[in-house]
Formats: C-alpha cells, sequence, structure tokens
C-alpha cells in the first residue's frame, strides 16, 4: 500500500455543491499561485457543463496537502450521467458524500450512495451550504443516517465521521458553532478515515481502464488505478480486451500524473496512484493493461442498462447542408461509434433502414447533451422522441418505473396532482416542508418523459423535479403525455407578420417572421388534439388603400424557443427535431401532407 495517496470521488445530488467544494480544495491544495485569478467550478471544463451549471464528464484532479497526494474524483450528480459515477468508484477507496444543509438527501443522493456502499467504500458526510436561509444541518446529518440504514450500510460505514461547512465560503468545521476556519477538517478527516489505495506492489505491473481522454498529440489516453506493480515509459504491456479477451502488444510511450487542474508527464508510476497511459493504437474502458500475456481480464463493473431508446437519422429536409457540413450517413456512423468508446452508458445500433441508428441511453438530458455536442461540431441530423426499452418475461410485458420526487410551492399542489393521475402516476408519500411540499410518486419511465416541463410551467419555474430508475412492472396501458396537436407549415419560403399574426389565433408560434419554413415543419402548438395546416409565408396583397390592419405585427407574441432537450420530449411518436448547428425545428416525419394522409389511413386500416 502507499500510504502517502488516498483516492476519493465527491458525489452528490445535482446541485449540492460538489464542483464548487472541488474549487476550494484545489485552492488550499497550493494548486493556484497567491495572484492568481481563481476560475468557479474549474474542474467544469466542457463548454456545455458551464453553462448548464451541472457535470457531465467525471474528472480526475490532485491536491498535496502536507506530505500527502489526494486524487480527486468529480462525478456527476444528474441520473442521466449514472455511467460517469459507476465508472469512477472503481478507482477510489473512499467517497465525500455532500449533502445541501437545506434539501438534505434527494434521489441521485441515493443511487450514488447505494453504488459506493456496494464496492465497500468509506464514507466521509459533508453538510455544505450550512449558511442557507433556514438550512438545519443537524437535522439533514439525521436524515443522512436514515438512507445509510435504509440502504443496509454496514457497522463500520454507518459510523461515518462528518464534517459541516461551506465549500463557497471555504470552511469545514468537525462540530457546528466552532471557528469558520479553513478547510483543514475536510482534509484531516479524508487523511485519517479513507485508507491508502489496496494494491500490490510487488506484483507485476495491472491496471483496469476506467476511462479514456483523448490527446491530439498521443491519441488515446488509458486512466485508471494502478492495481499493482510499477511501469515506465518504454515498457511493453498487453492489452487484455474486455469485449472479447484478446491480447494485443502494446507499448507505454507516455506516463501522464493528474495534477491540480492539468497532467504532468513522468516517467514512471506506482501501485495506487491514478494515472493516464499512451501508446495503445485502440483501448476500451473496461480492457485490461498487464505485463503478462498470459493475464485474464479483470472484473469490470456492469453498468445499469439503458431504458430509453431514440433515432438518430440523416437530415432529409429540404433546408439540409445550408447550416452544417457533416451530413452524411457514414460521417453520422462514424461520430457515434466515436461517442461509444468513452461513453460506457449508451448503446448504438444499425437499423434496418439506411442511415437510421437507434441510440439507447439512460435519459433524454443524456441524449440532448451528446445531440448539443454534435451539432457544435457542425453535424445535422435527426433525433426522434424517446420510446421506453420494455421486457417481456415469462410472456408479460413489462416496462421500466421510476420513483420521482417532486418539490413544488403549495399552491401548485393541486395541478401537479393532476398531472401525475394522467401519467398514470401513483403517489407514495406527501412531505410538508419550511417553504413547499414535497411529493413521491411512482410513474413509468413513458410517463416521466417531458413532465419535467409540465412542472416548470406550472410552477412558474419554481418547482424541482429529480427521479431515480426503480424496477420493471407490469405494462401500464396508454399514457397521455402530450394533450396538444400542432400548426403544420403548408408552403416552403420565409415566414411573414401577415400570415403569422393569422396563424397565431390557432395557437401558440414556435417561429418568428423572416424564419426560412418549409412544407410539413412544425410551426405552433394548437391547444386541441388536432392538427391545423396553416400557410406561415402568405404575403399581404398590396393596394392604394390603407386597411384595417395596417401595423398587423404589433398584435404579434413573440413566438416560443423550445431548447433541445425539451424539443426531444415535446414531439410526438410521428415527428422530428431537426437539428443543426444554427437552428432547432419540429416538422413531421412524412413533409407531404398527401403522403402523410395515405400513411394514416393505411395505418387504421392495418389495426383494424
Amino acid at each position: 500500500m502507499n500510504q502517502n495517496i488516498r483516492n476519493i470521488a465527491i458525489i452528490a445530488h445535482v446541485d449540492h455543491g460538489k464542483t464548487t467544494l472541488v474549487d476550494k480544495l484545489l485552492k488550499e491544495g497550493g494548486v493556484y499561485r497567491a495572484n492568481q485569478r481563481v476560475e468557479e467550478r474549474a474542474m467544469d471544463s466542457m463548454d456545455l457543463e458551464k453553462e448548464k451549471g451541472i457535470t457531465i464528464k467525471a474528472k480526475n484532479t490532485s491536491v498535496h496537502w502536507k506530505d500527502k497526494i489526494v486524487n480527486i474524483l468529480d462525478t456527476p450528480g444528474h441520473a442521466d450521467f449514472g455511467g460517469e459515477v459507476e465508472r469512477a468508484l472503481r478507482m477510489v477507496d473512499g467517497v465525500l458524500l455532500v449533502i445541501d444543509a437545506y434539501d438534505g438527501p434527494q434521489a441521485q443522493t441515493r443511487f450514488v450512495l447505494r453504488k459506493a456502499l456496494a464496492h465497500g467504500l468509506k464514507v466521509v458526510i459533508v453538510i455544505n451550504k450550512i449558511d442557507r436561509e433556514n438550512a438545519d444541518p443537524a437535522k439533514m446529518y439525521d436524515k443522512v443516517l436514515e438512507l445509510l440504514m435504509e440502504l443496509n450500510a454496514t457497522e463500520e460505514q454507518f459510523d461515518a465521521p462528518v464534517v459541516y461547512g461551506s465549500g463557497r465560503d471555504g470552511y469545514m468545521m468537525y462540530h457546528l458553532g466552532e471557528e469558520k476556519k479553513d478547510m483543514s477538517p475536510l482534509f484531516e478527516t479524508i487523511i485519517e478515515h479513507v485508507p491508502p489505495p489496496f494494491a500490490k506492489p510487488d506484483e507485476p505491473f495491472h491496471m483496469l481502464v476506467s476511462n479514456i481522454d483523448w490527446s491530439d498529440y498521443v491519441g488515446r489516453i488509458a486512466v485508471g488505478k494502478i492495481l499493482g506493480g510499477k511501469v515506465n515509459v518504454g515498457d511493453p504491456v498487453f492489452v487484455v480486451r474486455h469485449s472479447d479477451g484478446k491480447r494485443v502488444r502494446a507499448k507505454i510511450t507516455k506516463i501522464f500524473e493528474f495534477t491540480g487542474l492539468g497532467q504532468r508527464e513522468v516517467e514512471s508510476a506506482s501501485a495506487g496512484n491514478i494515472v493516464g497511459l499512451s501508446g495503445f493504437e485502440d483501448v476500451d474502458i473496461g480492457d485490461t493493461l498487464d505485463v503478462r500475456e498470459e493475464a485474464h481480464a479483470l472484473p469490470f463493473t456492469q453498468i445499469d442498462p439503458p431504458t430509453l431508446e431514440m433515432q438518430f437519422c440523416v437530415n432529409d429536409g429540404p433546408l439540409v447542408g445550408q447550416e452544417g457540413k457533416l451530413v452524411t450517413s457514414r460521417q453520422l456512423r462514424e461520430r457515434l461509434m466515436r461517442e461509444l468508446k468513452t461513453n460506457v452508458s449508451i448503446y448504438i445500433e444499425d437499423s434496418d433502414k439506411a442511415g437510421v441508428y437507434n441510440v439507447k441511453a439512460r435519459g433524454a438530458m443524456q441524449v440532448a447533451v451528446l445531440v448539443e455536442t454534435m451539432r457544435r461540431e457542425g453535424f445535422e441530423l435527426l433525433v426522434s422522441r424517446p420510446t421506453v426499452i420494455e421486457k417481456v418475461v415469462d410472456g408479460k410485458r413489462l416496462e421500466p418505473y421510476e420513483t420521482v420526487w417532486i418539490e413544488i410551492p403549495d399552491e401548485c399542489v393541486g395541478a401537479i396532482m393532476q398531472n401525475l393521475a394522467n401519467r398514470k402516476g401513483q403517489l407514495t408519500n406527501m412531505e410538508k416542508l419550511p417553504h413547499s411540499t414535497m411529493i413521491e410518486a411512482t410513474i413509468t419511465t413513458r410517463g416521466l418523459i417531458g413532465m419535467e416541463i409540465d412542472v416548470v410551467n406550472a410552477t412558474s419555474g419554481r418547482g424541482v423535479l429529480s427521479h431515480l430508475f426503480k424496477e420493471y412492472g407490469p405494462y401500464a396501458g396508454e399514457v397521455l403525455t402530450r394533450i396538444t396537436g400542432t400548426l403544420i407549415a403548408t408552403e416552403a419560403g420565409e415566414t411573414t407578420s401577415y400570415a403569422l399574426v393569422m396563424c397565431q389565433e390557432r395557437g401558440k408560434l414556435f417561429v418568428n417572421p423572416g424564419e426560412q419554413v418549409y412544407e410539413g415543419m412544425i410551426v405552433g402548438e394548437n391547444p386541441r388534439n388536432e392538427d391545423i395546416s396553416v400557410n406561415a409565408v402568405r404575403e399581404k396583397k398590396l393596394t392604394n388603400f390603407r386597411s384595417q390592419g395596417e401595423g398587423v405585427a404589433a398584435g404579434l407574441t413573440p413566438a416560443t424557443k423550445l431548447s433541445l432537450e425539451r424539443s426531444i420530449e415535446y414531439i410526438a411518436a410521428d415527428e422530428f427535431v431537426e437539428v443543426t448547428p444554427k437552428n432547432l425545428r419540429l416538422r413531421k416525419r412524412i413533409l407531404k401532407d398527401v403522403e402523410r394522409r395515405k400513411a394514416e389511413r393505411s395505418a387504421k386500416k392495418s389495426g383494424e
């Protein structure tokens, strides 16, 4: 064992302050110079992470405190990125469980803690944000203990040490009411309670690849904890494939240690440390690196299966290629296959149709992040509505169910309960909080699609929804998730104020004047559950008379613009989201009105 190293992961529900806490640990660990400007949430390095304010990819860093090295993995807090959390836990010996002193344990807290306990990891409880208004740190600590009991923690795990403080303000303390100084109590608790990494320095070198990094200079970098022996630059190793057990020769060309916010090259690394190794033509997450040719593959934790499936298709719309450079079937397939290399929690399959690929994932947020990344890279594509992955067991049709927690203002309870009933959700618990109400329910994954936006609308943005996969249960029958129809453009061209004012009388608009539309594109929402064809490009006939409708644009309401995630959840089964680097458009799968009607008639006949 290497007594000077501690490997920990920071786990928590989304927005409980993990990444801000890491900022302060980095600062106290001397990562920043005295006069250096400290960037907030420095570990959230992806543009999308900064924009959304959430962590998407698990990332490594390292802090030197006194004579010890603390390797820290910052993990996502959103349920859709659970694969990143599970992978990170393979590399560490303990976890910092960060709990908001006002919100307490939430859905994702339960998920990540269950995983950590199953791995036998030591837990350090951090009650964070104790400076929040109405915070009750003592009560939240009791709730964590209740959760540990509920999750069948061992006696040793139940006796987890606790520190209280504020990551934002940079202080921690052993007991409430102590002097607010610095982060030392947290560092000391980590060193004392988290064991040094379990590793075998006397054995030949071997390591499980838990993550993949990429460098334009050296290509793929295998990241993981060295489980035994020592590795030097130039050493020959074998890659034992996780997928088929094949052995491939390779030579270590570079070794990277994580330090602060970056990496540094070293000549050698020993058992217990988390490092990055390069020199492989092809290496995947779950592969084993070993100096012995006869070595067996190390066990790799199975990741929870995906529950949603959707189609990624080549854009076949009239405006294809005008805004993106990457539009072909081959380019789309290559990009999706590249995603498989680093994202272990999604599955991608070729469908029986050319240019259509089935993508299986954990949630709409996970897919939206992939699509958003692709559009920024210059891709154009079509994305379908998510459908749930069903199973048949003993002749019975089963579908995934989730536990959902919704925190809402008291006056919105009636609207949310009605929404739950429409989606066939079953109420399991309701708790009155100081300024809100917490509803707990069981609902099908189908019923959950699009519900987050309904909660935002019903509560004017004050509601918070979180969910967690529960189990596969009996098929619940038809679930009504969208009760509105659409306004469909009948003509191609540029939208005019004159036409949109008339369209607006039919419903809510998704386009503004001066936008390009085409036949079959969805330009608005009809409050009734039926589709209406509208002409959004009609121009006003010019005459010598001043008409009553002069200055008509003044009565035009600005269009509602849906985010990518919302668009994916909004569309119906016969619709697509067209994604380009510059625009999001909603459209029917079949653009021509005549062909759509034919398809509807043949579908009715086959159903009779």
